[in-house]
C-alpha cells in the first residue's frame, strides 16, 4: 500500500446508528454516507471507554485504559505515554490537531506538532465528581439537558464552524506548500454532544412528532441490573424529561449529527478542491455513543450499543469503494492504522499494542481478536468491562451479575442472557476470553486506589462535592457553569 496523507476526523457522542449509511430511517448525511459509498464502513466499531477523557486517552496511545491508567474525566492524558503523534514526529511525519482533544494541557507534550484551538479539561484537573464512585453524589448539572434541549445558538456549534474553517483554511495552505513526508491532520469536533441545542436551520429537519420514540423508555421496559439501576441514579438526566422534551432532545440531537454531517462535507469538498484528494485517505469516527433515552439512559457511560459503539468510517487511495466490515474493530486500532496510512515504520517499543491496522483488518489479514472497552468513571459503583466473542457481547461487572446479549438475534440487546442457565458456557467462555486480556478484579482496585489518590489531593470528598461540577466542558473562549 503507498503512503498518503491522512485527514482524522473524529467527533463527540455520535451513536452509530444515526447514519443513513447505517440504515437509519431519518437522518440526513449525505457526506458521512459518501464516505461510506466510496470506502469502508465498519459495522461493529467501539470506543474502548465510553466517556470521553479515558476513551480519547486510549485512542491516542493505542493502549487499553488499565494499562495507562487514564481512567475518568479527571484524570487526563498528559504525554507521559507515547501516542501516536509521537511516533509519527520521530518518523519525520506532521502531526497536527485542531479542535477538541481533551487531554490535560497544551502545555504538555502531547504528540502533536501543533495544537489549534484545542479544548482540553478544565484547569488542567477535569470533572473531579467523577472521581467520588462511593455513595456517588446526584449530578444535579444533569438537569440541564431536558431544559436546554431545543433549536438555538450553542458555543459548540460555533467552535465547530471555527474548527472546520481553521482546518479547511491549513488544508489549502498545505496544498500550496512543497509536499514532504505524508502528513496527519487530526480534525476533532464537539457535536453532537450537548447541550441539545441545533440551529434551526438544521433543527427543523427532524419535526418533533416525526422523530422515533426512544426503545424501551416506560417504567416497566427499562433493565433493572444493579450497574445500571445505580447510573441512573447518579445521571439523573431522565428526571427533568417529559414527553415534548425528548422529542425535542432528539430532534437537536438529529440536527446536531446533520450540522456535523456539513462539516464533514466542507472538509471531503476542500481535499476535492485542492487535489489533495489523490494523497490523502479520511478516516472518521466519535469518541464513544450516546443513549438518546433508550431505556430511559441519556449520555453515554455504559456498554450498550448506544453508548459503546462509535461509527468507523474510511475511504480514500487503495481501500475499496462500498464495502462493509463487519469484524469488531476499536478506536486502538487508531494507532497502527495512522502510522500503516503514512508509511512510518513500527516502534518496537510498540510491539504489544493491542490494536491491528485497520487496511489489514478489512482485508481479513488479522486473526479474531478480543474487543476491549471499560468503564471506571462517574457513576460506575465497580469497575465494568465488555468484550465481543462472535455475535455475542459479553460485560463483565467485577462484584455483579454478568450481562449477555445475541447481538445477531437481538440487535436492540432486549433480552440478557447472563443468568440464563442455557448461556452459562458462553458466559464462562466470554469471562475465559477477558481475563486473558485484563485482570478485571486488579484493574477495578488500581482505578480505585487511583482516584482515591487523587480525591486526597484536592482536599477530599466534601471539598470536591462543595466545588460542583459542570455539564459539560466549555468550548475555548468560554467558562464552565457549575452546578
Amino acid at each position: 500500500m503507498k503512503p498518503s496523507n491522512l485527514l482524522f476526523i473524529m467527533s463527540d457522542e455520535h451513536n452509530r446508528a444515526v447514519m443513513g449509511c447505517s440504515g437509519h430511517p431519518m437522518i440526513r448525511t449525505p457526506n458521512m454516507d459518501r464516505l461510506a459509498a466510496s470506502g469502508v464502513r465498519f459495522t461493529d466499531a467501539y470506543c474502548n471507554s465510553p466517556i470521553c477523557v479515558p476513551s480519547r486517552a486510549s485512542f491516542a496511545t493505542g493502549q487499553y485504559v488499565n494499562r495507562i491508567r487514564f481512567w475518568d474525566n479527571a484524570i487526563p492524558y498528559d504525554g507521559t505515554v507515547p501516542s501516536w503523534g509521537h511516533r509519527l514526529q520521530e518518523a519525520g511525519s506532521e502531526a497536527v490537531s485542531i479542535g477538541k482533544l481533551h487531554f490535560r494541557s497544551a502545555d504538555d507534550r502531547n504528540g502533536f506538532t501543533e495544537e489549534i484551538m484545542p479544548l482540553h479539561v478544565v484547569d488542567g484537573l477535569g470533572d473531579l465528581l467523577g472521581l467520588i464512585r462511593e455513595g456517588t453524589p446526584r449530578r444535579k448539572a444533569a438537569l440541564k439537558l431536558a431544559e436546554d434541549a431545543g433549536p438555538g445558538e450553542s458555543s459548540y456549534q460555533d467552535y465547530d464552524g471555527n474548527i472546520t474553517d481553521a482546518a479547511v483554511a491549513w488544508l489549502r495552505a498545505k496544498a500550496r506548500a512543497q509536499q514532504g513526508r505524508p502528513w496527519v491532520l487530526f480534525v476533532s469536533l464537539v457535536c453532537p454532544h450537548f447541550p441539545l441545542i441545533a440551529r434551526p436551520e438544521w433543527y427543523d429537519l427532524y419535526p418533533e412528532a416525526d422523530v422515533p420514540w426512544p426503545a424501551m423508555y416506560a417504567p416497566h421496559e427499562r433493565p433493572t441490573h444493579p450497574f445500571i439501576a445505580a447510573m441512573r441514579s447518579t445521571a439523573i438526566y431522565d428526571e427533568a424529561f417529559d414527553e415534548r422534551k425528548v422529542r425535542r432532545a432528539i430532534a437537536a440531537y438529529f440536527g446536531l449529527v446533520s450540522f456535523l454531517d456539513h462539516n464533514i462535507g466542507r472538509l471531503m469538498d476542500a481535499l476535492a478542491e485542492t487535489g489533495l484528494d489523490a494523497d490523502t485517505r479520511v478516516i472518521y469516527t466519535s469518541d464513544h455513543g450516546d443513549n438518546l433515552g433508550n431505556r430511559g439512559l441519556w449520555g453515554k457511560s455504559n456498554m450498550y450499543e448506544d453508548s459503546v459503539g462509535v461509527p468507523m468510517l474510511m475511504a480514500g487511495p487503495d481501500i475499496p469503494a462500498g464495502f462493509v466490515c463487519r469484524e469488531p474493530v476499536s478506536l486502538v486500532d487508531g494507532f497502527p492504522t495512522i502510522l500503516d496510512c503514512v508509511g512510518a515504520t513500527p516502534n518496537p517499543a510498540d510491539r504489544d499494542l493491542p490494536g491491528a491496522s485497520l487496511f489489514d483488518i478489512f482485508r481479513g489479514a488479522v486473526p479474531r481478536r478480543t474487543v476491549l472497552s471499560e468503564y471506571h468513571a462517574s457513576g460506575s459503583v465497580t469497575g465494568a468491562f465488555m468484550i465481543r466473542h462472535g455475535a455475542f457481547k459479553y460485560v463483565h461487572y467485577v462484584g455483579m451479575a454478568p450481562q449477555l446479549f445475541d447481538l445477531d438475534a437481538d440487535p436492540l440487546e432486549q433480552r440478557d442472557l447472563g443468568e440464563h442457565p442455557g448461556y452459562a458456557g458462553v458466559v464462562a467462555d466470554c469471562e475465559a476470553r477477558l481475563r486473558a486480556t485484563v485482570d478485571p478484579d486488579a484493574a477495578d482496585r488500581m482505578a480505585r486506589s487511583d482516584q482515591v489518590a487523587r480525591i486526597d489531593a484536592h482536599g477530599g470528598r466534601e471539598a470536591i462535592i462543595a466545588r460542583g461540577t459542570f455539564g459539560f466542558s466549555p468550548a475555548p473562549g468560554t467558562k464552565p457553569v457549575y452546578s
